[in-house]
């Protein structure tokens, strides 16, 4: 057998091997959906993007025989170093052909490389953080992703595993139909009713007319919200800016919900349309006219995935995100929705699977992060 080379990419060419590689390895997987292609670039930091004013990346490919056989990243998170005083790397962007060789090629690669910098336990997949795609998909390979998940071939697990990773969370998906609306609204509207009239609670749709400032005012909440969230780092300032740009064109105004008291958000649900369809059309590329197609009467999109639903920590046991989703039920009949997905929700978040499950929802997959500690 061909000896196989483990390289790290620096010469523009490998970087295009290290992106281009998923579209040889899925180009069989009718539920493969390809990444945006200049989105791709800034996360793993070969074009600027804020994540990397920080925290550091450094992208490996495995060869054999001339030939790209797999890719992996070795993320150092320097933020959730800190943050956790733990010494912890991260590994993602992870893509391997069926071969255990070369799946320990790539990890190994990995861990010399955090181990010159004193580093020697690892967790992944994140591509390249909790805030952005996530996780290793187990369960649930009989259909496509919704936008910004993951997707990957089962035998990913085996690979990972073998390795020597354990499991540290899981991560959920569900899904609900437009069928399930009546019995939720018939169910959790009256106790909604009444914690709407104890708190006073006003509730709104994102304002068009400050569109950029309502963005970035969610993600504020977002990072404030999650600071009690098992493993979560908070988004820098630069991060924030540099999402709500991004978003302000993807965003639906009307299935993005406001909770205020006292004039002020203490809540905010948000969702976006399940674009997925349309990136596998355009082949992830948005130039030189993807991004017509991609955002041209997103009003046709009658699936979503909700990504957050996120309530500032001191009124998060009062009922508010209940709240929220109740809400977004005239919001999604009205929109003419027919399907939701949500997620992500961690194992460990029982308040909201609890929420899920009573209302109906079905848990469609499973998604794992995976810890390999220092022997």
């Amino acid at each position: 057998m061909t000896e196989l080379l483990i390289k790290q990419v620096a010469s523009r060419r490998e970087k295009k091997q290290f992106l281009e590689f998923p579209w040889s390895l899925y180009r069989n997987d009718p539920n493969w959906i390809p990444p945006l292609r200049a989105d791709q670039k800034g996360l793993v930091g070969y074009r600027p993007h804020p994540f990397h004013e920080i925290n550091q990346c450094q992208t490996f490919l495995a060869c054999r025989g001339g030939e790209v056989r797999g890719r992996v990243a070795a993320i150092l998170n320097q933020e959730h170093i800190d943050r956790y005083d733990e010494r912890r790397g991260f590994f993602g962007f992870f893509e391997c052909v069926d071969d255990q060789e070369v799946a320990d090629g790539l990890f190994d690669a990995v861990r010399e490389w955090f181990a010159k910098r004193d580093i020697h336990c690892l967790r992944g997949p994140a591509n390249p953080s909790l805030n952005y795609v996530l996780g290793l998909l187990i369960e649930g390979f009989d259909s496509p992703p919704t936008f910004m998940m993951t997707y990957n071939p089962p035998y990913y697990a085996r690979l990972i595993e073998q390795y020597g990773f354990q499991k540290t969370q899981d991560l959920y998906a569900y899904w609900g139909h437009i069928e399930m609306l009546p019995a939720i609204n018939e169910r959790w509207d009256p106790v909604a009713k009444q914690i709407i009239e104890h708190l006073d609670i006003k509730l709104r749709t994102l304002d068009k007319s400050r569109f950029l400032e309502e963005v970035v005012a969610f993600l504020n909440i977002y990072n404030r919200s999650m600071v009690s969230t098992w493993g979560f780092v908070p988004m820098s300032n630069a991060e924030v800016k540099h999402m709500a740009n991004a978003l302000r064109y993807l965003m639906v105004p009307e299935l993005a919900i406001w909770a205020e008291i006292d004039g002020k958000p203490v809540g905010a649900m948000f969702s976006l349309p399940d674009f997925n369809p349309r990136i596998k059309r355009i082949d992830g590329r948005l130039f030189p006219f993807g991004f017509v197609r991609l955002l041209r009467n997103k009003d046709a999109i009658k699936r979503i995935r909700l990504i957050s639903t996120n309530v500032l920590p001191e009124y998060q046991l009062q009922g508010v995100g209940l709240v929220l989703l109740n809400h977004l039920v005239p919001a999604a009949q009205k929109y003419g929705l027919q399907e939701a997905e949500f997620s992500w929700v961690l194992e460990s978040n029982r308040l909201s699977r609890r929420s899920l499950e009573k209302g109906g929802a079905r848990r469609a997959k499973t998604y794992r992060l995976y810890d390999l500690d220092s022997e």
